[in-house]
């Protein structure tokens, strides 16, 4: 079983979550914002867990595509795109895409660090 950490307070980044959610119950889905449990499990802080998606697996985290990709693999619907993704061009290829997706996000949601202290 995996651990995925999210921005629950992101309205894009729940949005999608609630999807997998609604698709896939053996995942356990995490907010980032509850920073004592967050905290523990990665040992990134804050402003490290806002800014990508992260995966816990085996007690090892990932974060950014390579999550996304472990996470899809552990729901049936979408094992195909978790494929798809880890060829190598286009693994790099959304690495690129998703940095700048991300970076956005990261942007948009930066507030909560303030509210968080």
């Amino acid at each position: 079983m995996i651990k995925v950490l999210f921005n629950d307070s992101c309205s894009i980044c729940s949005k999608e979550i609630n999807h997998y959610k609604s698709i896939d119950n053996n995942i356990i889905w995490i907010d980032i914002n509850n920073l004592k449990v967050s905290y523990k499990l990665t040992g990134k802080s804050h402003k490290e867990l806002l800014r990508r998606l992260h995966v816990v697996k085996d007690g090892k985290v990932y974060s950014g595509v390579r999550a996304f990709a472990i996470m899809w693999l552990h729901i049936p619907k979408y094992k195909w795109l978790a494929r798809l993704v880890s060829l190598p061009f286009i693994y790099h290829i959304s690495i690129l895409l998703y940095e700048i997706i991300a970076f956005f996000l990261y942007l948009k949601n930066k507030h909560q660090l303030n509210e968080k202290r």
